[in-house]
Protein backbone atom coordinates (compact mmCIF):
# COMPACT_ATOMS: atom_id res chain seq x y z
CA UNK A 1 0.00 0.00 0.00
CA UNK A 2 1.47 3.38 -0.98
CA UNK A 3 0.52 6.29 1.27
CA UNK A 4 0.78 9.91 0.27
CA UNK A 5 3.72 11.52 2.10
CA UNK A 6 3.07 11.90 5.83
CA UNK A 7 5.74 12.37 8.47
CA UNK A 8 5.42 9.80 11.24
CA UNK A 9 5.35 12.39 14.00
CA UNK A 10 2.39 14.13 12.31
CA UNK A 11 0.16 11.03 12.22
CA UNK A 12 -2.90 11.17 14.47
CA UNK A 13 -4.64 8.03 13.19
CA UNK A 14 -3.30 5.04 11.31
CA UNK A 15 -5.53 2.23 10.03
CA UNK A 16 -4.16 -0.94 8.46
CA UNK A 17 -6.05 -3.70 6.68
CA UNK A 18 -9.45 -2.85 8.17
CA UNK A 19 -12.12 -5.38 7.20
CA UNK A 20 -15.75 -5.50 8.32
CA UNK A 21 -18.26 -8.30 7.75
CA UNK A 22 -21.93 -8.66 8.73
CA UNK A 23 -22.95 -12.29 9.33
CA UNK A 24 -20.11 -13.43 7.10
CA UNK A 25 -20.80 -10.90 4.30
CA UNK A 26 -17.79 -8.61 3.81
CA UNK A 27 -18.66 -4.93 3.37
CA UNK A 28 -15.20 -3.39 3.89
CA UNK A 29 -12.00 -5.18 2.94
CA UNK A 30 -8.33 -4.30 3.43
CA UNK A 31 -8.73 -0.57 4.06
CA UNK A 32 -5.56 1.40 4.87
CA UNK A 33 -5.44 5.08 5.73
CA UNK A 34 -3.43 7.69 7.58
CA UNK A 35 -4.68 10.99 9.00
CA UNK A 36 -2.42 13.91 9.85
CA UNK A 37 -2.82 16.18 12.84
CA UNK A 38 -4.86 19.28 12.03
CA UNK A 39 -5.75 18.00 8.54
CA UNK A 40 -8.93 16.77 6.87
CA UNK A 41 -9.20 13.42 5.12
CA UNK A 42 -12.19 13.22 2.78
CA UNK A 43 -13.66 9.74 2.26
CA UNK A 44 -15.86 9.72 -0.81
CA UNK A 45 -17.96 7.08 -2.56
CA UNK A 46 -21.50 5.97 -3.29
CA UNK A 47 -23.95 4.64 -0.71
CA UNK A 48 -22.94 1.12 0.26
CA UNK A 49 -19.25 1.67 -0.45
CA UNK A 50 -18.31 1.21 3.20
CA UNK A 51 -17.59 4.82 4.19
CA UNK A 52 -19.84 5.04 7.23
CA UNK A 53 -19.24 1.43 8.29
CA UNK A 54 -15.48 2.10 8.44
CA UNK A 55 -15.97 5.14 10.68
CA UNK A 56 -18.41 3.28 12.94
CA UNK A 57 -15.81 0.53 13.34
CA UNK A 58 -13.30 3.12 14.57
CA UNK A 59 -15.91 4.36 17.06
CA UNK A 60 -16.85 0.86 18.27
CA UNK A 61 -20.48 1.45 17.27
CA UNK A 62 -21.13 -1.57 15.04
CA UNK A 63 -23.71 -4.20 16.09
CA UNK A 64 -22.73 -7.46 17.78
CA UNK A 65 -23.18 -9.58 14.64
CA UNK A 66 -20.24 -7.73 13.05
CA UNK A 67 -16.78 -9.18 12.52
CA UNK A 68 -14.04 -6.52 12.52
CA UNK A 69 -10.38 -7.27 11.76
CA UNK A 70 -7.26 -5.21 11.13
CA UNK A 71 -5.57 -2.56 13.24
CA UNK A 72 -6.16 1.10 14.13
CA UNK A 73 -3.94 3.26 16.32
CA UNK A 74 -4.65 6.75 17.66
CA UNK A 75 -1.64 8.82 18.71
CA UNK A 76 -1.54 10.13 22.26
CA UNK A 77 -0.79 13.65 23.46
CA UNK A 78 2.97 13.01 23.19
CA UNK A 79 2.62 12.41 19.44
CA UNK A 80 3.29 8.69 19.83
CA UNK A 81 0.86 6.14 18.40
CA UNK A 82 -0.99 4.56 21.32
CA UNK A 83 -0.13 0.89 21.68
CA UNK A 84 -3.82 0.12 22.24
CA UNK A 85 -5.48 -1.09 19.06
CA UNK A 86 -8.87 0.68 18.69
CA UNK A 87 -10.33 -2.39 17.02
CA UNK A 88 -9.63 -4.60 20.06
CA UNK A 89 -10.99 -2.31 22.81
CA UNK A 90 -13.85 -3.40 25.02
CA UNK A 91 -17.08 -1.41 25.23
CA UNK A 92 -16.01 0.01 28.58
CA UNK A 93 -12.68 1.17 27.12
CA UNK A 94 -14.46 2.74 24.15
CA UNK A 95 -16.64 4.79 26.49
CA UNK A 96 -13.53 6.61 27.64
CA UNK A 97 -12.60 7.46 24.03
CA UNK A 98 -15.94 8.18 22.35
CA UNK A 99 -16.91 11.81 22.70
CA UNK A 100 -13.58 12.56 24.39
CA UNK A 101 -10.79 11.72 21.94
CA UNK A 102 -12.97 10.79 18.94
CA UNK A 103 -16.32 12.49 18.30
CA UNK A 104 -18.80 12.04 15.49
CA UNK A 105 -21.33 14.22 13.66
CA UNK A 106 -24.02 11.99 12.20
CA UNK A 107 -25.77 12.55 8.87
CA UNK A 108 -29.30 13.23 10.09
CA UNK A 109 -29.44 15.56 13.12
CA UNK A 110 -33.18 15.10 13.60
CA UNK A 111 -32.77 11.37 14.33
CA UNK A 112 -29.48 11.87 16.18
CA UNK A 113 -30.94 14.35 18.68
CA UNK A 114 -33.36 13.25 21.40
CA UNK A 115 -36.75 14.80 20.45
CA UNK A 116 -37.96 14.99 24.06
CA UNK A 117 -34.83 16.59 25.54
CA UNK A 118 -33.81 20.23 25.22
CA UNK A 119 -30.80 20.95 23.01
CA UNK A 120 -28.67 22.45 25.78
CA UNK A 121 -29.30 19.50 28.08
CA UNK A 122 -28.15 17.07 25.41
CA UNK A 123 -24.81 18.84 25.01
CA UNK A 124 -24.41 19.03 28.81
CA UNK A 125 -25.05 15.29 28.98
CA UNK A 126 -22.05 14.71 26.71
CA UNK A 127 -19.88 16.87 28.97
CA UNK A 128 -21.02 15.08 32.14
CA UNK A 129 -19.84 11.76 30.72
CA UNK A 130 -16.21 12.96 30.57
CA UNK A 131 -16.04 16.10 32.73
CA UNK A 132 -18.16 15.22 35.76
CA UNK A 133 -16.10 17.52 38.03
CA UNK A 134 -17.74 20.60 36.51
CA UNK A 135 -20.79 21.98 38.28
CA UNK A 136 -24.10 22.66 36.53
CA UNK A 137 -23.57 26.41 36.02
CA UNK A 138 -20.07 25.92 34.63
CA UNK A 139 -21.34 23.29 32.20
CA UNK A 140 -24.20 25.55 31.07
CA UNK A 141 -21.84 28.45 30.45
CA UNK A 142 -19.55 26.14 28.46
CA UNK A 143 -22.51 24.98 26.33
CA UNK A 144 -23.57 28.59 25.64
CA UNK A 145 -19.95 29.32 24.72
CA UNK A 146 -19.99 26.42 22.27
CA UNK A 147 -23.31 27.58 20.79
CA UNK A 148 -21.77 31.02 20.15
CA UNK A 149 -18.68 29.38 18.67
CA UNK A 150 -20.76 27.42 16.15
CA UNK A 151 -22.61 30.66 15.29
CA UNK A 152 -26.04 29.69 16.60
CA UNK A 153 -28.36 32.70 16.88
CA UNK A 154 -29.87 33.38 20.32
CA UNK A 155 -27.83 30.71 22.20
CA UNK A 156 -29.88 31.11 25.38
CA UNK A 157 -33.12 30.52 23.45
CA UNK A 158 -31.76 27.46 21.60
CA UNK A 159 -30.37 26.06 24.87
CA UNK A 160 -33.98 25.70 26.07
CA UNK A 161 -35.42 24.68 22.68
CA UNK A 162 -36.40 21.19 21.58
CA UNK A 163 -34.94 19.89 18.26
CA UNK A 164 -38.24 20.30 16.38
CA UNK A 165 -38.28 24.02 17.25
CA UNK A 166 -35.10 24.85 15.30
CA UNK A 167 -34.12 24.57 11.63
CA UNK A 168 -32.10 21.77 10.03
CA UNK A 169 -28.97 23.90 9.82
CA UNK A 170 -29.33 24.87 13.48
CA UNK A 171 -29.76 21.22 14.49
CA UNK A 172 -26.54 20.39 12.66
CA UNK A 173 -24.74 23.18 14.56
CA UNK A 174 -26.03 21.73 17.85
CA UNK A 175 -24.55 18.38 16.78
CA UNK A 176 -21.22 20.07 16.03
CA UNK A 177 -21.26 21.79 19.43
CA UNK A 178 -21.97 18.42 21.06
CA UNK A 179 -19.06 16.83 19.19
CA UNK A 180 -16.70 19.62 20.33
CA UNK A 181 -17.87 19.61 23.96
CA UNK A 182 -14.88 17.57 25.20
CA UNK A 183 -12.20 18.98 22.87
CA UNK A 184 -11.66 15.80 20.80
CA UNK A 185 -8.52 15.11 18.77
CA UNK A 186 -10.48 13.54 15.91
CA UNK A 187 -13.85 14.62 14.50
CA UNK A 188 -15.68 12.25 12.13
CA UNK A 189 -18.31 14.07 10.05
CA UNK A 190 -20.58 11.51 8.35
CA UNK A 191 -22.43 13.17 5.46
CA UNK A 192 -23.12 16.28 7.60
CA UNK A 193 -24.37 18.41 4.68
CA UNK A 194 -26.11 15.91 2.38
CA UNK A 195 -29.74 17.03 2.76
CA UNK A 196 -29.02 20.69 3.55
CA UNK A 197 -29.55 23.71 1.32
CA UNK A 198 -26.46 24.85 -0.59
CA UNK A 199 -26.29 28.03 1.50
CA UNK A 200 -26.50 26.14 4.80
CA UNK A 201 -24.08 23.55 3.44
CA UNK A 202 -21.57 26.27 2.67
CA UNK A 203 -21.80 27.81 6.14
CA UNK A 204 -21.40 24.39 7.83
CA UNK A 205 -18.25 23.67 5.81
CA UNK A 206 -16.83 27.12 6.57
CA UNK A 207 -17.67 26.59 10.24
CA UNK A 208 -15.85 23.24 10.36
CA UNK A 209 -12.79 24.76 8.70
CA UNK A 210 -12.65 27.68 11.14
CA UNK A 211 -13.09 25.38 14.15
CA UNK A 212 -10.34 23.14 12.83
CA UNK A 213 -7.95 26.06 12.53
CA UNK A 214 -8.86 27.32 16.00
CA UNK A 215 -8.60 24.00 17.86
CA UNK A 216 -6.18 22.06 15.65
CA UNK A 217 -8.50 19.05 15.39
CA UNK A 218 -8.24 16.43 12.65
CA UNK A 219 -11.35 15.66 10.58
CA UNK A 220 -12.56 12.66 8.61
CA UNK A 221 -15.24 14.08 6.30
CA UNK A 222 -17.48 11.46 4.67
CA UNK A 223 -19.58 12.30 1.62
CA UNK A 224 -20.60 11.10 -1.83
CA UNK A 225 -20.08 14.51 -3.45
CA UNK A 226 -16.62 15.40 -4.73
CA UNK A 227 -17.75 19.00 -5.15
CA UNK A 228 -18.37 19.25 -1.39
CA UNK A 229 -15.18 17.41 -0.49
CA UNK A 230 -13.12 19.85 -2.58
CA UNK A 231 -14.15 22.66 -0.23
CA UNK A 232 -12.69 21.10 2.91
CA UNK A 233 -10.36 18.12 2.34
CA UNK A 234 -6.55 18.15 2.29
CA UNK A 235 -6.39 14.51 1.19
CA UNK A 236 -9.03 12.27 -0.39
CA UNK A 237 -9.70 8.53 -0.20
CA UNK A 238 -12.15 7.08 -2.75
CA UNK A 239 -14.08 3.91 -1.86
CA UNK A 240 -16.11 1.56 -4.04
CA UNK A 241 -17.89 -1.58 -2.82
CA UNK A 242 -15.83 -1.83 0.35
CA UNK A 243 -12.44 -1.29 -1.28
CA UNK A 244 -10.13 1.68 -1.50
CA UNK A 245 -9.96 2.75 -5.17
CA UNK A 246 -7.39 5.52 -4.85
CA UNK A 247 -6.16 8.09 -2.37
CA UNK A 248 -3.86 11.09 -2.40
CA UNK A 249 -3.73 14.90 -2.09
CA UNK A 250 -7.08 16.51 -2.87
CA UNK A 251 -5.81 18.47 -5.88
CA UNK A 252 -4.38 15.34 -7.53
CA UNK A 253 -7.56 13.30 -7.02
CA UNK A 254 -9.87 16.09 -8.21
CA UNK A 255 -7.86 17.25 -11.21
CA UNK A 256 -5.90 14.13 -12.21
CA UNK A 257 -7.95 11.08 -11.17
CA UNK A 258 -6.36 7.82 -12.26
CA UNK A 259 -9.21 5.38 -11.74
CA UNK A 260 -12.34 5.20 -13.96
CA UNK A 261 -14.60 5.15 -10.89
CA UNK A 262 -13.22 8.45 -9.60
CA UNK A 263 -13.44 9.93 -13.10
CA UNK A 264 -17.10 8.85 -13.26
CA UNK A 265 -17.94 10.44 -9.89
CA UNK A 266 -16.44 13.72 -11.07
CA UNK A 267 -18.11 13.66 -14.48
CA UNK A 268 -21.66 12.78 -13.39
CA UNK A 269 -22.09 16.02 -11.42
CA UNK A 270 -24.30 18.45 -13.41
CA UNK A 271 -21.93 21.07 -14.86
CA UNK A 272 -22.45 24.80 -14.42
CA UNK A 273 -20.64 25.98 -17.55
CA UNK A 274 -22.80 24.11 -20.07
CA UNK A 275 -26.05 22.16 -20.40
CA UNK A 276 -25.46 18.71 -21.90
CA UNK A 277 -28.22 16.59 -23.33
CA UNK A 278 -27.30 13.73 -20.98
CA UNK A 279 -25.14 13.29 -17.92
CA UNK A 280 -22.50 10.57 -17.99
CA UNK A 281 -22.86 7.78 -15.43
CA UNK A 282 -20.32 5.91 -13.33
CA UNK A 283 -21.25 2.68 -15.11
CA UNK A 284 -20.14 4.15 -18.45
CA UNK A 285 -16.70 4.86 -17.01
CA UNK A 286 -16.40 1.47 -15.36
CA UNK A 287 -17.34 -0.14 -18.68
CA UNK A 288 -14.66 1.83 -20.50
CA UNK A 289 -17.07 4.20 -22.27
CA UNK A 290 -15.71 7.34 -20.62
CA UNK A 291 -15.53 9.19 -23.91
CA UNK A 292 -19.26 8.90 -24.49
CA UNK A 293 -21.82 11.41 -23.26
CA UNK A 294 -19.28 13.40 -21.30
CA UNK A 295 -20.82 16.36 -19.51
CA UNK A 296 -17.73 18.38 -20.32
CA UNK A 297 -16.31 19.14 -23.76
CA UNK A 298 -18.46 18.40 -26.80
CA UNK A 299 -22.15 18.07 -26.08
CA UNK A 300 -25.52 18.43 -27.66
CA UNK A 301 -27.53 21.43 -26.52
CA UNK A 302 -30.91 21.09 -24.84
CA UNK A 303 -33.97 21.17 -26.98
CA UNK A 304 -35.42 24.48 -28.06
CA UNK A 305 -37.43 26.17 -25.28
CA UNK A 306 -41.20 25.87 -25.40
CA UNK A 307 -42.88 28.58 -27.48
CA UNK A 308 -45.11 29.81 -24.68
CA UNK A 309 -46.88 32.47 -26.70
CA UNK A 310 -48.48 29.93 -29.04
CA UNK A 311 -49.75 27.52 -26.38
CA UNK A 312 -52.49 27.80 -23.82
CA UNK A 313 -50.92 27.20 -20.39
CA UNK A 314 -51.45 23.75 -18.92
CA UNK A 315 -51.70 25.36 -15.47
CA UNK A 316 -52.46 28.96 -14.53
CA UNK A 317 -51.84 30.12 -10.98
CA UNK A 318 -53.04 33.56 -9.86
CA UNK A 319 -52.33 35.24 -6.52
CA UNK A 320 -52.07 31.88 -4.75
CA UNK A 321 -51.79 32.12 -0.96
CA UNK A 322 -51.47 29.29 1.55
CA UNK A 323 -51.63 30.06 5.26
CA UNK A 324 -50.76 27.85 8.22
CA UNK A 325 -52.37 28.42 11.60
CA UNK A 326 -49.68 28.57 14.29
CA UNK A 327 -51.91 29.38 17.26
CA UNK A 328 -55.63 29.14 17.96
CA UNK A 329 -57.88 30.52 20.66
CA UNK A 330 -59.79 28.36 23.10
CA UNK A 331 -62.69 28.35 20.63
CA UNK A 332 -60.53 27.43 17.61
CA UNK A 333 -60.25 30.91 16.11
CA UNK A 334 -56.83 31.50 14.44
CA UNK A 335 -54.71 33.90 16.51
CA UNK A 336 -51.42 33.57 14.65
CA UNK A 337 -50.84 32.50 11.03
CA UNK A 338 -47.87 32.02 8.73
CA UNK A 339 -48.00 32.48 4.95
CA UNK A 340 -46.24 29.50 3.40
CA UNK A 341 -47.11 30.81 -0.08
CA UNK A 342 -47.75 34.52 -0.45
CA UNK A 343 -49.63 35.75 -3.54
CA UNK A 344 -47.81 33.80 -6.28
CA UNK A 345 -48.78 33.94 -9.96
CA UNK A 346 -47.28 31.92 -12.84
CA UNK A 347 -48.08 29.61 -15.76
CA UNK A 348 -46.87 26.09 -16.57
CA UNK A 349 -46.82 25.26 -20.26
CA UNK A 350 -47.37 21.84 -21.76
CA UNK A 351 -44.18 19.87 -22.39
CA UNK A 352 -41.87 22.11 -20.35
CA UNK A 353 -39.86 21.52 -17.22
CA UNK A 354 -40.38 24.39 -14.81
CA UNK A 355 -37.74 24.45 -12.08
CA UNK A 356 -38.67 25.79 -8.65
CA UNK A 357 -35.65 26.50 -6.47
CA UNK A 358 -35.10 27.99 -3.02
CA UNK A 359 -33.98 27.20 0.50
CA UNK A 360 -35.83 24.88 2.87
CA UNK A 361 -38.87 26.58 4.38
CA UNK A 362 -39.39 29.00 1.49
CA UNK A 363 -42.68 27.31 0.48
CA UNK A 364 -41.63 25.17 -2.52
CA UNK A 365 -43.27 21.92 -1.40
CA UNK A 366 -46.31 23.79 -0.10
CA UNK A 367 -46.76 25.35 -3.54
CA UNK A 368 -46.43 21.98 -5.29
CA UNK A 369 -49.01 20.37 -3.04
CA UNK A 370 -51.41 23.32 -3.34
CA UNK A 371 -51.13 23.07 -7.12
CA UNK A 372 -52.43 19.48 -6.95
CA UNK A 373 -55.00 20.38 -4.26
CA UNK A 374 -53.33 18.05 -1.78
CA UNK A 375 -53.57 20.99 0.63
CA UNK A 376 -56.06 23.86 0.55
CA UNK A 377 -55.14 27.42 -0.32
CA UNK A 378 -56.65 30.41 1.46
CA UNK A 379 -56.69 32.82 -1.50
CA UNK A 380 -56.05 32.95 -5.23
CA UNK A 381 -56.90 30.44 -7.94
CA UNK A 382 -55.47 27.40 -9.77
CA UNK A 383 -56.70 26.50 -13.26
CA UNK A 384 -55.96 23.38 -15.31
CA UNK A 385 -56.48 23.80 -19.08
CA UNK A 386 -58.63 26.82 -18.34
CA UNK A 387 -60.79 24.91 -15.82
CA UNK A 388 -60.73 26.17 -12.24
CA UNK A 389 -59.76 23.47 -9.73
CA UNK A 390 -61.02 25.51 -6.78
CA UNK A 391 -64.69 24.68 -7.34
CA UNK A 392 -64.28 20.96 -8.06
CA UNK A 393 -65.74 18.46 -5.60
CA UNK A 394 -63.67 15.60 -4.20
CA UNK A 395 -65.33 13.23 -6.66
CA UNK A 396 -64.50 15.53 -9.59
CA UNK A 397 -60.90 15.89 -8.40
CA UNK A 398 -60.64 12.10 -8.16
CA UNK A 399 -61.41 11.78 -11.88
CA UNK A 400 -58.68 14.35 -12.56
CA UNK A 401 -56.01 12.73 -10.34
CA UNK A 402 -54.62 10.39 -13.04
CA UNK A 403 -53.47 13.44 -14.98
CA UNK A 404 -51.72 15.06 -11.99
CA UNK A 405 -49.07 13.05 -10.16
CA UNK A 406 -46.26 13.67 -7.65
CA UNK A 407 -42.88 12.05 -6.94
CA UNK A 408 -41.99 12.56 -3.29
CA UNK A 409 -38.54 13.33 -1.94
CA UNK A 410 -37.93 10.25 0.18
CA UNK A 411 -38.35 6.87 -1.58
CA UNK A 412 -37.92 5.10 1.77
CA UNK A 413 -40.97 6.60 3.48
CA UNK A 414 -43.18 6.97 0.39
CA UNK A 415 -43.23 3.22 -0.32
CA UNK A 416 -45.17 0.76 1.83
CA UNK A 417 -42.59 -1.74 3.15
CA UNK A 418 -45.24 -4.50 3.22
CA UNK A 419 -46.18 -4.19 -0.46
CA UNK A 420 -44.03 -5.54 -3.29
CA UNK A 421 -42.70 -2.96 -5.73
CA UNK A 422 -44.79 -4.45 -8.53
CA UNK A 423 -47.99 -4.01 -6.54
CA UNK A 424 -46.92 -0.50 -5.46
CA UNK A 425 -46.46 0.54 -9.11
CA UNK A 426 -49.70 -1.14 -10.23
CA UNK A 427 -51.84 0.24 -7.40
CA UNK A 428 -52.80 3.55 -9.15
CA UNK A 429 -53.74 1.54 -12.23
CA UNK A 430 -56.03 -0.69 -10.22
CA UNK A 431 -57.59 2.27 -8.40
CA UNK A 432 -58.29 4.31 -11.53
CA UNK A 433 -58.69 1.43 -14.01
CA UNK A 434 -56.68 3.36 -16.57
CA UNK A 435 -56.22 1.61 -19.95
CA UNK A 436 -58.06 -1.46 -18.65
CA UNK A 437 -61.71 -2.46 -18.58
CA UNK A 438 -63.46 -2.92 -15.25
CA UNK A 439 -63.38 -6.67 -15.83
CA UNK A 440 -59.73 -6.81 -16.86
CA UNK A 441 -57.63 -9.52 -15.34
CA UNK A 442 -54.74 -8.91 -13.00
CA UNK A 443 -52.43 -10.47 -15.61
CA UNK A 444 -52.96 -7.52 -17.99
CA UNK A 445 -52.17 -5.04 -15.22
CA UNK A 446 -49.07 -7.05 -14.34
CA UNK A 447 -47.96 -6.96 -17.97
CA UNK A 448 -48.41 -3.17 -18.18
CA UNK A 449 -46.50 -2.76 -14.91
CA UNK A 450 -43.57 -4.92 -16.01
CA UNK A 451 -43.31 -3.03 -19.31
CA UNK A 452 -43.07 0.26 -17.41
CA UNK A 453 -40.52 -1.21 -14.99
CA UNK A 454 -38.30 -1.95 -17.97
CA UNK A 455 -38.68 1.61 -19.25
CA UNK A 456 -37.49 3.11 -15.95
CA UNK A 457 -34.54 0.73 -15.68
CA UNK A 458 -35.99 -1.87 -13.30
CA UNK A 459 -35.84 -5.58 -14.10
CA UNK A 460 -39.33 -7.09 -14.55
CA UNK A 461 -38.13 -10.05 -12.44
CA UNK A 462 -38.07 -7.66 -9.46
CA UNK A 463 -41.87 -7.39 -9.50
CA UNK A 464 -42.16 -9.49 -6.33
CA UNK A 465 -39.32 -7.80 -4.44
CA UNK A 466 -39.96 -5.58 -1.43
CA UNK A 467 -38.59 -2.02 -1.07
CA UNK A 468 -35.89 -3.02 1.45
CA UNK A 469 -34.35 -5.30 -1.20
CA UNK A 470 -33.60 -2.33 -3.49
CA UNK A 471 -31.07 0.48 -3.34
CA UNK A 472 -32.08 4.13 -2.88
CA UNK A 473 -31.81 4.85 -6.59
CA UNK A 474 -33.86 1.79 -7.49
CA UNK A 475 -36.56 2.79 -5.00
CA UNK A 476 -36.73 6.22 -6.54
CA UNK A 477 -37.25 4.55 -9.94
CA UNK A 478 -40.17 2.65 -8.38
CA UNK A 479 -41.67 5.97 -7.24
CA UNK A 480 -41.19 7.41 -10.73
CA UNK A 481 -42.86 4.39 -12.33
CA UNK A 482 -45.76 4.61 -9.85
CA UNK A 483 -46.31 8.27 -10.77
CA UNK A 484 -46.08 7.63 -14.53
CA UNK A 485 -48.14 4.46 -14.89
CA UNK A 486 -51.30 6.55 -15.37
CA UNK A 487 -49.60 8.59 -18.15
CA UNK A 488 -50.15 11.93 -16.39
CA UNK A 489 -49.89 15.33 -18.02
CA UNK A 490 -48.17 17.03 -15.05
CA UNK A 491 -45.65 15.46 -12.67
CA UNK A 492 -44.54 17.38 -9.59
CA UNK A 493 -41.02 16.20 -8.64
CA UNK A 494 -40.61 17.30 -5.02
CA UNK A 495 -36.88 17.15 -4.17
CA UNK A 496 -36.88 13.75 -5.86
CA UNK A 497 -33.07 13.53 -6.29
CA UNK A 498 -31.79 15.60 -3.34
CA UNK A 499 -30.88 12.65 -1.10
CA UNK A 500 -29.39 10.46 -3.86
CA UNK A 501 -25.73 9.83 -4.63
CA UNK A 502 -24.44 11.98 -7.49
CA UNK A 503 -24.06 8.84 -9.61
CA UNK A 504 -27.65 7.69 -8.98
CA UNK A 505 -28.83 11.28 -9.35
CA UNK A 506 -27.36 11.38 -12.86
CA UNK A 507 -29.23 8.20 -13.80
CA UNK A 508 -32.56 9.55 -12.47
CA UNK A 509 -32.14 12.95 -14.18
CA UNK A 510 -31.37 11.24 -17.50
CA UNK A 511 -34.41 9.01 -17.01
CA UNK A 512 -36.71 12.00 -16.38
CA UNK A 513 -35.43 13.70 -19.53
CA UNK A 514 -35.83 10.53 -21.61
CA UNK A 515 -39.41 10.02 -20.43
CA UNK A 516 -40.23 13.68 -21.07
CA UNK A 517 -39.02 13.43 -24.67
CA UNK A 518 -40.82 10.13 -25.24
CA UNK A 519 -44.18 10.97 -23.65
CA UNK A 520 -44.18 14.78 -23.69
CA UNK A 521 -44.56 15.02 -19.91
CA UNK A 522 -44.70 18.35 -18.10
CA UNK A 523 -42.64 18.66 -14.91
CA UNK A 524 -42.66 21.02 -11.98
CA UNK A 525 -39.21 20.21 -10.60
CA UNK A 526 -38.75 21.35 -7.00
CA UNK A 527 -35.23 21.43 -5.57
CA UNK A 528 -32.70 23.47 -3.59
CA UNK A 529 -29.84 22.45 -5.91
CA UNK A 530 -29.26 25.02 -8.65
CA UNK A 531 -26.83 22.87 -10.62
CA UNK A 532 -29.49 20.15 -10.96
CA UNK A 533 -32.27 22.58 -11.83
CA UNK A 534 -30.12 24.26 -14.49
CA UNK A 535 -29.45 20.93 -16.20
CA UNK A 536 -33.07 19.79 -16.24
CA UNK A 537 -35.21 22.92 -16.61
CA UNK A 538 -36.49 24.96 -19.53
CA UNK A 539 -37.39 27.78 -17.12
CA UNK A 540 -36.53 28.49 -13.47
CA UNK A 541 -38.42 30.28 -10.71
CA UNK A 542 -36.53 31.34 -7.56
CA UNK A 543 -38.60 31.33 -4.38
CA UNK A 544 -37.86 33.14 -1.11
CA UNK A 545 -40.10 33.43 1.96
CA UNK A 546 -43.23 32.36 0.11
CA UNK A 547 -42.74 34.62 -2.92
CA UNK A 548 -41.24 34.31 -6.40
CA UNK A 549 -38.34 36.76 -6.44
CA UNK A 550 -37.00 35.97 -9.91
CA UNK A 551 -37.71 33.80 -12.94
CA UNK A 552 -36.23 33.22 -16.36
CA UNK A 553 -34.31 30.92 -18.69
CA UNK A 554 -31.56 28.91 -16.92
CA UNK A 555 -28.59 30.37 -18.82
CA UNK A 556 -29.80 33.96 -18.42
CA UNK A 557 -30.61 33.50 -14.74
CA UNK A 558 -27.18 32.03 -13.99
CA UNK A 559 -25.21 34.55 -16.04
CA UNK A 560 -27.12 37.64 -14.88
CA UNK A 561 -29.06 37.06 -11.63
CA UNK A 562 -31.29 40.02 -10.85
CA UNK A 563 -31.57 39.63 -7.08
CA UNK A 564 -28.94 39.28 -4.33
CA UNK A 565 -30.74 36.16 -3.07
CA UNK A 566 -30.32 34.35 -6.40
CA UNK A 567 -26.68 35.41 -6.51
CA UNK A 568 -26.20 34.01 -2.99
CA UNK A 569 -27.67 30.66 -4.05
CA UNK A 570 -25.41 30.51 -7.11
CA UNK A 571 -22.31 31.47 -5.12
CA UNK A 572 -23.03 28.71 -2.59
CA UNK A 573 -22.91 25.90 -5.18
CA UNK A 574 -19.84 23.74 -4.36
CA UNK A 575 -17.30 23.95 -7.16
CA UNK A 576 -14.12 21.96 -7.71
CA UNK A 577 -11.26 24.45 -7.71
Amino acid sequence: MRYFDVKKENILLEVRNLSVAFDGYTVVEGLDLRLERGKTLGIVGESGSGKSVSSLALMGLLPKNTTVSGHAWLSDKSDELDKSDLLTLSEEQFRGIRGHRIAMIFQEPMTSLNPVQRCGEQVMEMMKAHQNTLNHNTQKQRVLELFREVLLPRPEKIFDSYPHEISGGQKQRVMIAMALANNPDLLIADEPTTALDVTVQKTIIELLRSLQQKHGISIIFITHDLGVISQIADNILVMYRGHMVEQGPAYDILHHPKEPYTQGLLACRPPLDNRPERLPTVEEFLNGANGVNRATGQHEAHSTPIAHSTHQPLFTVKDLTVEYTLKRSLFGRPLQTLKGVDGISFDIHEGETLGLVGESGCGKSTLGRALLRLIDHSAGSVSYRGRSLDTLSRREMRTLRPKLQIIFQDPYSSLNPRITIGDAIAEPLRVHRKNTSSNSSSSSITSITKDLMEQVGLLPDWYSRYPHELSGGQRQRVCIARALILQPELVVCDESVSALDVSVQAQVLNLLNDLKRQYHYTYLFITHDLSVVKFLSDRIMVMQKGQIVESGAPDALFSSPQTPYTQTLIDAIPRIS
